[in-house]
């Protein structure tokens, strides 16, 4: 039986705890019609969906994770301060994501049929 690595455990609780609080933070925004309320939900809605299939050990998550705080890094480009922040972010999970106990985690399970 594989083992989950610990640094892979936190990470996908912090994108599920993101997806889920964030999502109830702003589902005001998305009844009251606000203008980017629809794009901020899904975006927290994935975050969750991230955290869950993490601890599950798809792989498709962790480039999914990675891409979801890419497009932090995108969205940031304009606050130096923000930039700075989600770019350390990006780096620390990409460290997380794609170190040997965590390439261990996600690959498929031996016995499996390979896609």
């Amino acid at each position: 039986m594989r083992r989950r690595p610990f640094s892979v455990t936190l990470l996908a609780c912090l994108y599920l705890a993101v997806g889920v609080a964030g999502f109830a933070a702003h589902f005001r925004g998305l009844l009251a019609h606000q203008p980017d309320a629809c794009g901020i939900e899904i975006t927290e809605f994935l975050a969750a969906v991230v955290g869950l299939f993490l601890l599950l050990g798809h792989n498709w998550a962790r480039w999914l994770a990675l891409a979801w705080i890419a497009f932090h890094v995108a969205i940031s480009i304009h606050d130096p301060r923000r930039l700075a922040i989600h770019s350390a972010f990006l780096i620390l999970f990409a460290w997380i994501l794609f170190r040997r106990a965590a390439r261990l985690w996600f690959r498929p399970a031996s016995g499996s049929a390979a896609a």
